[in-house]
């Protein structure tokens, strides 16, 4: 042994590389895509929705240009059953790995179970808390401090399955869907789905059964039931237009003509001049007045907001 030779050290066991089949659309399923395929992890097929005139989903253009076999079907099964031949395609991709970064298509659990190493699938919400569809919605809609996402294991129920990962954030007063979603949620949820498909490859991935405690379920926001109730006070209020901004758009009628309302903040007396045009607003427990800086409106206590964006039904705001 020679004084000075560097020493053999015992080298790092690498990650596992999968095969993994990527089942969802949109940029946050591209950049999850993305970032797979940077991990050295095979993609055998990316399961998306069908072109929307004509143009293709993010994903689709992203795994079609990388020449990754690309499956667009309308849906996976009909009348609660699996449709034989989709389900054939996707087995014969060899996947053992199903990553969902978000999907809107119903997947069969013929599909979720095959896997060696299961499914599992993004939430933008800190589960049991906000099951459903528009999780981020509600987090802002019941005024939340705290949000996050949670990457679980896929079962037979809706958004139930064990956790594997959980990352929170600050909710910020004035956040809508868009700015928590961009600041956060997002991001940090592309780089927690490649975090948990590390841990999957390690044999590390814990899988956490949710808690019955603290679980909620709400119903999908859209623009039917995004109506303002007005018997509310003005942090409900506040949080009811941000909750819905910008979709689906929280909004009211005045006049015969449906009002949408952006960009909502709680203000206090000292911070708006008393004097505007004032508008009457079916329901609401005063008038709201039209100034320079938006319109000011009130909650059944009292109590200001600020509204600083209309949308009218043709559009114009």
């Amino acid at each position: 042994f020679c004084r000075g030779a560097p020493s053999l050290q015992p080298a790092k066991p690498t990650a596992l590389r999968m095969k993994i089949a990527v089942i969802g659309q949109s940029l946050f399923g591209q950049e999850v895509y993305k970032k797979l395929r940077k991990e050295g992890h095979t993609i055998v097929g990316v399961f998306t929705i069908p072109d929307k005139d004509g143009k293709a989903d993010p994903l689709a253009t992203e795994a079609e240009k990388d020449g990754v076999p690309t499956f667009k079907f309308p849906r996976w099964r009909v009348k609660g059953k699996a449709i034989a031949e989709v389900v054939d395609q996707y087995k014969a991709t060899g996947a053992e790995l199903n990553v969902l970064p978000f999907c809107s298509q119903f997947i069969p659990m013929e599909v979720i179970d095959h896997p060696k190493h299961g499914s599992i699938i993004y939430h933008p919400s800190l589960l049991p808390r906000h099951r459903g569809a528009s999780a981020i919605n509600w987090t802002l809609i019941h005024g939340d401090k705290v949000g996050g996402f949670t990457i679980f294991w896929a079962d037979d129920g809706l958004d139930t399955g064990p956790i594997l990962l959980q990352r929170e954030c600050h909710v910020d007063p004035n956040d809508t869907v868009n700015t928590i979603y961009k600041r956060f949620l997002f991001p940090e949820g592309v780089q927690g789905m490649v975090e948990a498909v590390r841990l999957i490859a390690e044999g590390k991935a814990p899988r956490v059964v949710q808690p019955q405690e603290g679980a909620t379920y709400e119903c999908i926001q859209k623009k039917e039931n995004a109506n303002i109730d007005w018997n509310q006070s003005a942090e409900a209020l506040h949080n009811w237009i941000r909750g819905n901004d910008k979709v689906p758009g929280a909004w009211t009628e005045i006049d015969g003509q449906k009002i949408t309302f952006y960009g909502s903040t709680l203000v206090g007396n000292d911070d708006i001049v008393a004097n505007g045009q004032l508008l009457e607003i079916p329901g609401a427990s005063q008038p709201g007045m039209v100034t320079k800086t938006g319109l000011v409106l009130f909650g059944n206590d009292g109590k200001m907001l600020l509204v600083k964006n209309l949308q009218f039904e043709d559009g114009k705001m």
